[in-house]
């Protein structure tokens, strides 16, 4: 067994489990539902467009979602004794925690993709349109791009939180809860900043905005800007997160 077998196993996994159709269908609905929302008050108040919307709701929704395309990536394989299984044949632990991180990576783009129809919405009824009544501006799609770019490493540093919960628990509820409160913490550090000084200090909110998920994203990505130090944060936290799964996984030849 091979890197590449396991990568294709994990990623055809997602397409025959009901949880990832149900992530999936749960996450372009409550997208379609604020883009609408979001499209129809910038029609009614003559407002330019502006796609990254649907990304920022997107990038808030993975707290959610990460959690449960993740939760048994290595939580059902203990469960169900096929891990130790796999240990005993000629593959290497970098290569079982990489394969299944990057079918799972995988399924998020396939996830991501299908949300390029609302930027398509917005392009027909700006650039596009000949008769361009709703919406009279024309639509940047300069930042859309950047926050396509931002999101894609955003999901992928979830995703690796969430590999990391699963390789510690072989119970798929207690990985996704404690990967779910970890990435909402996260999420969350760059909101600490509208906390008063007077319950928080003020090296605490700095030190969150620091390791905040959504401080680099939404600061930079978002705003059509491709920082370096942002690309090379949500980097280092999939290197991290995945070097501690592969110790986690390798620790079980121990046990």
């Amino acid at each position: 067994m091979s890197f590449w077998t396991i990568f294709k196993r994990e990623f055809r996994q997602y397409f025959v489990s009901p949880i990832a159709y149900l992530v999936a269908f749960a996450v372009l609905v409550l997208l379609g539902l604020s883009f609408n929302t979001d499209l129809n008050y910038r029609i009614t108040n003559s407002l330019p467009p502006n796609g990254a919307v649907v990304l920022g709701n997107f990038g808030f929704l993975m707290v959610f979602f990460a959690p449960l395309l993740t939760m048994r990536l290595f939580a059902e394989e203990m469960r169900e004794g096929t891990l130790e299984l796999m240990m005993t044949m000629p593959l290497r632990d970098v290569d079982l925690v990489m394969g299944k991180f990057l079918g799972a990576w995988g399924f998020y783009t396939v996830l991501l993709s299908l949300t390029l129809v609302y930027q398509g919405i917005l392009l027909f009824l700006t650039n596009l349109d000949p008769n361009p009544a709703p919406l009279q501006t024309y639509f940047d799609i300069g930042p859309v791009i950047a926050g396509y770019m931002g999101l894609w490493l955003y999901g992928g540093a979830t995703i690796a939180i969430g590999m990391l919960f699963s390789a510690l628990s072989d119970n798929q509820i207690v990985a996704g809860f404690l990967s779910m409160s970890v990435l909402l913490v996260l999420w969350a550090g760059d909101v600490a900043g509208l906390v008063p000084a007077s319950v928080i200090s003020t090296d605490v909110v700095l030190a969150l905005r620091v390791i905040s998920l959504q401080a680099h994203y939404s600061t930079s990505f978002l705003e059509g800007l491709i920082a370096l130090q942002d690309v090379y944060f949500y980097i280092a936290i999939m290197m991290v997160s995945l070097f501690i799964t592969t110790r986690l996984v390798e620790s079980r030849r121990w046990r």
